[in-house]
């Protein structure tokens, strides 16, 4: 017998992935707490789902270390006054990462390059 008052979340819908590209973007009015969440979710959902999906999941992880990665540079070049500019800059990408990650999983479509460093 199974308790109908849990929640599961399957890997293997779009759904699942486009709930981590919105708690991503909640992640930045949170603190990274949304972010963190969704991480989490990302690798656990790895490996499970279809090919597309597959993309996301491992275009969302990038999206994640990437971040950490260039707002630490960021942080450090604040010292030289760009830092600022490259969080402004750092702001954009993760953005627009997200957005488009969310347009071509509504198109049903992979990311073309989940490892890209740019956008």
């Amino acid at each position: 017998m199974t308790d109908s008052n849990q929640i599961s979340v399957d890997p293997n819908t779009k759904g699942n992935a486009n709930l981590i590209y919105i708690l991503y973007l909640v992640g930045l009015v949170t603190g990274g707490l949304g972010t963190l969440v969704g991480v989490i979710m990302a690798y656990v959902a790895k490996g499970k789902g279809d090919p597309v999906l597959e993309s996301h999941y491992n275009n969302q992880i990038n999206i994640f270390w990437k971040w950490i990665l260039y707002a630490i540079i960021s942080g450090i070049l604040t010292a030289v006054v760009i830092g600022l500019l490259m969080f402004l800059a750092l702001l954009i990408w993760y953005i627009v990462r997200c957005v488009k990650g969310m347009q071509a999983l509504s198109a049903g479509e992979p990311i073309e390059n989940p490892g890209s460093w740019l956008f």
